[in-house]
């Protein structure tokens, strides 16, 4: 009787397609060394918090949508080094806020196209406490 031998190197080739293809099926945002974000994302309302970042470069995009035309933008982080954007863009692609997160505050957006807006986070060596909510006012 004769036995069919899988290499080795086959099987572990195998496995790690098998595992890129699982893991390319995911709608979830990746997850950053060391950070947690908290997010809610409702229809008109967004909330978004990460209670710890060190030194860390890269950008969070969220799609999240609003009924209204302007957005109400509430920033309460404590930016400890780096720094750290919000802008949102409309359905358009029309961008209608930037600030950075160092800003405490209330701010509003400018008038956008209601549908499925654009949230970015950019963070360039960031480090800190982060935390904003939108919320649809018009």
């Amino acid at each position: 009787m004769k036995t069919s031998h899988i290499p080795v190197y086959t099987t572990i080739i195998l496995a790690f397609c098998t595992f890129l293809a699982v893991a390319g099926c995911s709608d979830d945002q990746p997850v950053l060394p060391g950070v947690e974000p908290e997010v809610i994302n409702n229809t008109d309302t967004f909330e978004f918090q990460v209670s710890s970042v060190v030194n860390y470069t890269g950008v969070w995009r969220y799609d999240w949508t609003t009924t209204g035309t302007i957005v109400d933008v509430d920033q309460s982080c404590a930016i400890t080094g780096g720094t750290v954007t919000l802008r949102i863009l409309d359905s358009d692609g029309t961008e209608v806020y930037s600030r950075d997160l160092t800003e405490g505050g209330s701010y509003t957006t400018e008038a956008g196209v209601t549908g499925q807006w654009r949230l970015e986070v950019a963070l360039v060596e960031g480090s800190g406490t982060l935390n904003f909510r939108t919320e649809k006012n018009q």
